[in-house]
């Protein structure tokens, strides 16, 4: 018998209080739909319609070869036809009391199915196979249209599975027991909770649905990120550089300079004390320096990527000599901060500049021939509405790469706090990563438009294409030592990518693969002792399993690996240096101002 708490039986349920719930839900709808249309209405923001046509056109694409041909159109609904009629049975038998294995399972990491009625429940268990026989009908759908070009099969895959993650049941209230659960037995509380939350975030998005991730308020860039003490030494339009206080007695001869990618902020590699990169090492005896990259404005449109060049990586270069006299430094660069730092030893190597001697990429491109969903948002139709965009204002707004990036994870990143924050009505517990992922970026038109066209659109770096500073890049000159990172389960730069990129330096490469993804297969501390890299023979090629098939197996972090590494190439020490010791004299405590400032 079931209890009479059991909001699935329990008859004291207020109406009254339910009723007067949904009415501020609907009160709170209301207000986030004025939030939304009040921008519009006052001419201040206008719907881009870029994508979505985009995604018209593609899906059209896919339709149109099924339609071509009635034969094979009837044949894959055939199959659809099948697998409902297997359902149907399989339900048909559990009304009679018998146990069937499910016709549909599905994958044990997908996390939206694992409240018990999923399963127990006879009709939440029959919407949950029904689904996913959908979905896989409409993986089918891309996967077997054999006239469709690379290209558009991969967009139509992406725009797709957007489509099927958007439809899933359990992203309604109605069709989630667990969301039923909460709405009755909170009499609707929940729901009213909710549309407050999402009338709170269209509001902070000044029209648009930021949704948060996480509790905000609990972190604070300077205080409890990013708090690893230094100075800043030198700044310029672009960039400010750090350079952080040591904390042994002896360091390593060889300075390292890290360059973050721009379109995030450098303190990824400086969360909380116990995950910051930084911190640990400092800790190991470097010299560590890293480039804060300027949040732009219209200011700073027509910055190129050349100028990104110079004024961040080499300026950083000709500082780093002015504050500890070094000539040589270590460096390494993460995700497109590595892409610039490989066009950087390029441009280096026409100079026969030799004072970079070895370099690190963390999940860094440099031939993008698979490089992924972003490819997704790169053909020359939708870089020519960005760039139009981008004209207006002078930059790329944050939120327009930061959604990009959710939508590449939605079921991770977009769906999971939808239902949390809107329909359970709860805010999210604070989480250092989840607010570094929140504050966003904006970028520079030319800085941006360069870099499309010539990585993702043209493969320009790759192919010995790409002029900088009047020079054709040719990546074979670059001749120094690489360690070449990848993480395995990365969808910003995949491990294939990363892998079949390491063919083009002129040097010794040494590829780490790592676990986990883009930011979590990099931010892996030792002391966590979790995930684990392999280490192997030389790459080459472009399957990276089959390479990890022939490697070996490292428990937890790549990071000792990489020390040693560099210890390999030079392990001389010298007595610590503080910052603002050399020529360079502080200019404020770090972070830093550039960092601080937020949309």
């Amino acid at each position: 018998m079931q209890s009479p708490s059991d909001p699935w039986t329990d008859k004291s349920t207020d109406v009254e209080t339910l009723a007067k719930n949904l009415a501020r839900m609907v009160e709170q709808g209301g207000k986030a739909l004025a939030a939304y249309l009040k921008p519009r209405e006052e001419g201040r923001k206008e719907t881009d319609h870029a994508e979505l046509i985009d995604m018209v056109k593609t899906l059209g694409q896919v339709a149109e070869y099924w339609l071509s041909d009635p034969q094979r159109a009837l044949e894959i609904q055939s199959t659809l036809g099948k697998a409902y009629l297997e359902l149907w049975a399989h339900a048909a038998r559990r009304m009679t009391g018998e146990h069937p294995s499910p016709v549909a399972e599905p994958d044990p990491r997908d996390k939206r199915f694992t409240d018990p009625e999923w399963s127990s429940n006879q009709f939440f268990d029959f919407l949950k196979q029904a689904y996913l026989l959908t979905a896989r009908y409409s993986e089918r759908l891309v996967k077997d249209a054999d006239g469709l070009d690379p290209a558009t099969r991969q967009k139509a895959e992406f725009y797709l599975r957007q489509i099927v993650n958007a439809i899933a049941p359990s992203n309604f209230v109605l069709t989630n027991p667990e969301l039923l659960r909460d709405t009755l037995s909170s009499k609707g509380e929940n729901l009213a909770r909710g549309m407050r939350l999402l009338a709170e975030d269209v509001r902070a998005g000044s029209g648009e649905l930021r949704i948060r991730q996480t509790d905000t308020s609990y972190f604070e860039v300077g205080r409890n990120l990013a708090a690893m003490p230094g100075k800043v030494i030198f700044e310029n339009d672009l960039m400010q550089l750090i350079q952080y206080a040591p904390t042994t007695k002896k360091v390593l001869a060889t300075p390292l300079l890290i360059v973050p990618p721009w379109i995030n902020k450098f303190y990824v590699l400086d969360l909380t004390p116990d995950r910051s990169f930084i911190k640990w090492c400092v800790d190991q005896g470097l010299t560590v320096f890293v480039i804060s990259w300027v949040n732009p404005d219209a200011r700073l449109s027509k910055k190129s990527f050349e100028d990104y060049m110079r004024e961040g990586p080499l300026a950083a270069l000709d500082a780093i000599k002015q504050a500890t006299g070094a000539t040589k430094v270590n460096a390494a660069g993460y995700c497109v901060g590595g892409t610039l730092l490989a066009v950087t030893l390029a441009h280096m190597a026409t100079k026969r500049d030799r004072r970079i001697v070895s370099a690190t990429f963390f999940a860094s491109q440099v031939d993008f021939t698979y490089s992924g969903d972003l490819k997704v948002f790169a053909d020359e139709e939708q870089i020519t509405a960005l760039e139009k965009q981008m004209a207006e204002r002078g930059y790329l707004d944050s939120r327009k790469m930061a959604n990009t990036f959710n939508l590449m994870r939605s079921n991770d990143l977009i769906w999971p706090y939808i239902i949390n924050n809107y329909f359970k009505g709860k805010s999210p517990p604070a989480f250092d990563l989840l607010y570094w992922n929140t504050d966003a970026t904006r970028m520079p038109a030319a800085n941006h438009s360069f870099y499309l066209r010539n990585c993702y659109l043209r493969n320009k770096l790759a192919r010995g294409e790409m002029v900088i500073a009047g020079h054709t890049l040719d990546l074979k000159k670059v001749k120094i030592p690489i360690y070449n990172l990848a993480t395995r389960e990365d969808h910003i730069a995949p491990a294939k990518s990363v892998f079949y990129g390491s063919k083009f330096f002129g040097g010794r490469v040494r590829f780490v693969l790592s676990g986990s993804g883009h930011v979590a297969g990099v931010v892996n501390p030792p002391e966590r002792h979790k995930y684990q890299y392999w280490t192997g023979p030389k790459p080459s090629g472009t399957d990276v399993e089959q390479w990890r098939a022939k490697a070996t197996e490292h428990a937890g972090s790549w990071w000792p690996d990489w020390l040693d590494w560099l210890k390999q190439r030079d392990g001389k020490t010298v007595a610590a240096r503080i910052p603002g010791g050399g020529k360079l004299k502080p200019i404020e405590d770090a972070p830093g101002r550039y960092v601080k400032v937020r949309d």
